[in-house]
Formats: structure tokens, C-alpha cells, sequence
């Protein structure tokens, strides 16, 4: 990307063509939903589409939060790679209310972590019942580094005011996590990628804003797309989960589960959480936060992005394009590290190419210009068998499926 700029919202929007001053767009007809429909169109209460990327969902007081990368203006052709955190309302988790950017982005300092350049990513918030604090914590990442920003509100919408900023996790280049809390001790913890390495589990201080300095380490990999990265963590009848996809930037990935006895583990690898899946890519969708529904017995939701939009051909429907991207990224990153990280990625890339064919080049092209004010969602509700957690595709489904707590 370029060099950041100070800019307006209104002067982006009107340069970005998203917006023509003036003109007034047609009222939307609202739909009001009754189930979910994984990777179709969702639309909030005032018929907008939803920004809630790489989030997750809290409740509080029985209402139900649901946050994330409001994405509308990132298009891949300009500089904003996040506007801000938005945060939406819902009684029933199919219709959402928007109630706008509980984190506006700072558009007057390229140097906040808020900027809309500065590419904040995955926020999580975490509530401190101690503190009487909303915790939130995102990624930025910045060329080679990925650090984690700190926030905290006394109210999940806000406002909330930033604690420490560009931190290193345990002195670590830090990339996807997610947090949670025991509900036995309220002690919480954060899972996240040491980036391109393996997997961390990091106790949190006593108000959730701080490291002790104690972690442990996890599937540690020699570099992608094997390593882990967006963790998802859920607990169930005592065992701890967390649900990783592998790294291969926007293109979908086969999602793994793995299962321990306690939060620091040591975790044993399950194997693929979505095992009927013929493409490869966890039906097309990367996941970022796994909810359990506090009023049925059994309901472990998980919440996932698709960020390239579908894919319909034969190839990727047969696994043929996921096996192309994996191996494109396995050479890339051998080159990389043969290379101490010095490479002429023109000429890398520019086919014929004595290191990658030119499907492979075109897969790792693509990667570059993701519009993701495109993306959509997948829900689907997770299977156990004898403590096996899986993953089946639903074109359609419900809550009441399910039984009540």
C-alpha cells in the first residue's frame, strides 16, 4: 500500500466514487429474516449490508452484540483497509439493528493505530467484571510486524479510549488471536498467532489490558500455509477447543480442531472441522469466533467470513484451486526464507516463471486486491459425536432446532 494520508470521510467517500454529493440513494425495502442462510446476502434492519468482519458476539443483559471490521469502503483500490468498528444489535440473531462505530477510525494522525491505513484487524472484547470494563484488543499489521492495540469502555457501544498501543505480546510478533474468560476464576487469557511459527496461549493481568509474561506454545509449523492462525476458542462439558484455519491470506483454507484439558493444554489435533467438504476451504469461509447460545443445551455457533465472494467453478468445487493456493504459498515462503526475506516479487511473479507455474502466480495475485466491502458470512452450528466436533453444511436453519437450556 502507499503512504497514508490524512483525509475526511466525506473527501474519501466522495473520491473513492462511493459517494456522489448530493444524490440521495433509493430507500431499501427491510426484510426481516426468520433463519440463517450461510454465504447469502445479510442485510440489517435498515436494508444496509452488515460490517461485522473478523468479529465476534458478546450478550450483554440478555441482548446480543455482534462487532467487527466495518469493511464498507475497502475495496482493494484504495488505502482503507478498516473504517472504524462497527457493532450491531439483535433480540433473535437473525435481524440486526445497527448502532453504528462504537471505534470511529482516526482520520487526522497516519500515526493512530486507528487510521484507516493502518490495518486494524479482528477486534475481540472481553468483559471485566472486576473493572466493570469492556476490554477490547485488535491487530494492526505493519509490513514484517503485527502488534496488538488495547481499548477499554465502561459500555460495549462505547466510547472506548485506548490503554496501550502497538504492544508485542509476550515480545512476540503477534497475528490472529482470540480471547476468553474462565467462567470458574474470571482469569482470561489470549490465543494468538506468533506470526508464521506456531500457536500462543498468554495469561492476561488481572484487568485484561496486560501480559504476566506466562505462555505456551502450540502446533508449531515451519511456515505457512501449515501454521495456525484465527484461533477460536469454546469450552464444553470442561474440554477446551480451538478451532485454527491454516495461512493463505484471503483464500479459504481446511479449518482444524484440536481439543485439551486446560487452557495452556497440551492441545490433541482432532483433525478437519468441516470433513465433508470437497473444496477444501471450510466451505469457503475462514472463522473467527465460535458463540455458544446461552439459552440452548448444545448450541456452539460458528461465526466466519467469506472474504472472496463464491467460487463456482469445477476447480474449486473439486479441491483442485485450494491444493493450487497451498502449494503456491508453500514455495513462496521456501523462497522467502531462502532468501532471508529479500526477494524481487515483480520478477517473482511475472510469469514463466522457473518457481511457479501460472495457475500459482495468479493464485498468490489475487491475494492483492481483495474487495472485501464485498464479503459475506457463514454461520453454521457445530456436531459432536463422542467429542468429536464437526462441521456439516446447512443451505438453511434454526435456532429452535435446538434445545433450550
Amino acid at each position: 500500500m502507499g503512504e497514508p494520508m490524512s483525509f475526511s470521510r466525506r473527501e474519501f467517500l466522495a473520491g473513492s466514487g462511493a459517494l456522489v454529493a448530493g444524490v440521495v440513494s433509493p430507500a431499501r425495502q427491510v426484510q426481516t429474516y426468520h433463519s440463517f442462510k450461510p454465504g447469502e446476502p445479510w442485510l440489517d434492519t435498515a436494508g444496509k449490508p452488515i460490517h461485522a468482519h473478523g468479529g465476534s458476539l458478546i450478550e450483554v443483559e440478555g441482548r446480543y452484540y455482534w462487532y467487527g471490521e466495518n469493511k464498507e469502503f475497502t475495496t482493494g483500490k484504495t488505502d482503507v483497509w478498516t473504517w472504524g468498528v462497527r457493532c450491531y444489535a439483535s433480540e433473535d440473531l437473525y435481524n440486526w439493528t445497527d448502532l453504528g462505530l462504537i471505534i470511529p477510525p482516526n482520520t487526522q494522525d497516519p500515526e493512530s493505530p486507528l487510521f484507516p491505513s493502518a490495518h486494524l484487524d479482528r477486534p475481540h472484547i472481553i468483559y471485566n467484571a472486576t473493572t466493570k470494563q469492556f476490554v477490547c484488543w485488535f491487530k494492526l499489521v505493519q509490513g514484517a510486524h503485527q502488534t496488538h492495540t488495547v481499548m477499554v469502555s465502561s459500555a460495549i457501544t462505547g466510547p472506548y479510549t485506548i490503554v496501550h498501543s502497538r504492544v508485542m505480546p509476550v515480545g512476540m510478533n503477534a497475528g490472529d488471536f482470540d480471547l476468553c474468560v474462565s467462567p470458574d476464576e474470571g482469569k482470561a487469557y489470549m490465543y494468538f498467532e506468533r506470526v508464521h511459527s506456531e500457536l500462543i496461549c498468554a495469561d492476561l493481568t488481572d484487568d485484561y489490558t496486560g501480559f504476566t509474561g506466562y505462555y505456551s506454545t502450540h502446533f508449531p509449523h515451519p511456515s505457512p500455509p501449515l501454521v495456525r492462525e484465527a484461533p477460536a476458542y469454546f469450552r464444553r462439558q470442561g474440554a477446551h477447543y480451538l478451532a485454527t484455519s491454516g495461512t493463505t491470506g484471503y483464500f479459504p483454507n481446511p479449518s482444524e480442531i484440536a481439543v485439551a484439558d486446560s487452557y495452556h493444554g497440551p492441545f490433541r489435533v482432532l483433525g478437519d472441522l468441516h470433513p465433508t467438504d470437497g473444496s477444501h476451504t471450510s466451505f469457503n469461509s475462514q472463522i473467527s469466533c465460535i458463540f455458544k447460545h446461552p439459552r440452548k443445551r448444545d448450541l456452539y455457533i460458528a461465526i466466519a467470513d467469506r472474504w472472496m465472494g463464491p467460487q463456482d467453478s469445477p476447480e474449486f468445487a473439486s479441491g483442485e484451486t485450494s491444493r493450487t493456493v497451498s502449494s503456491a504459498y508453500t514455495k513462496y515462503f521456501r523462497l522467502m526464507r531462502e532468501a532471508n526475506g529479500r526477494l524481487d516479487l515483480g520478477k517473482l511473479f511475472t510469469a514463466p516463471s522457473p518457481a511457479f507455474t501460472r495457475e500459482e502466480i495468479l493464485a498468490l495475485q489475487d491475494q492483492a486486491q481483495v474487495n472485501t466491502s464485498q464479503a459475506r458470512y457463514v454461520w453454521l452450528p457445530i456436531r459432536f459425536s463422542e467429542g468429536r466436533a464437526t462441521i456439516e453444511w446447512r443451505e438453511q436453519w434454526r435456532t429452535d432446532e435446538f434445545e433450550t437450556a
